[in-house]
């Protein structure tokens, strides 16, 4: 593993134990050059509740790696999320910057009405 991504792992370790201990459910964004994957996991960490991703059938496209597309996956978790009871999540940004796909992603979850 090179050291870039050990760094975004020790990253996002560091918040996930933070959230482990608060005993909170968590929203986890994970981004790809070319996809953006997002899912809502227990507090337990044992279930994910819901999902979405770019490499769903309806988001799938011409371009699957850009702004426009994670805002898309945002509105998507959130309408999943609020569809199986959970309204309140902590962020998971898995260790990447908060600017571009995944802050797109985050306002978007805000506005389809999960709170973090």
């Amino acid at each position: 593993m090179n050291l870039k991504k050990q760094n975004r792992m020790r990253r996002a370790k560091r918040g996930r134990m933070k959230m482990r201990e608060l005993g909170v459910t968590r929203l986890a964004v994970n981004r790809t050059p070319r996809h953006m994957y997002a899912q809502v996991i227990s507090a337990d960490g044992s279930k994910v509740i819901a999902q979405a991703s770019t490499l769903e059938k309806e988001l799938r496209g011409d371009a699957t790696g850009n702004v426009a597309t994670a805002t898309k996956v945002g509105a998507l978790i959130a309408e999943r999320a609020k569809a199986a009871g959970v309204s309140s999540v902590a962020f998971d940004r898995s260790g990447f910057k908060y600017h571009g796909r995944v802050k797109a992603l985050a306002d978007a979850a805000r506005e389809g009405g999960l709170e973090f």
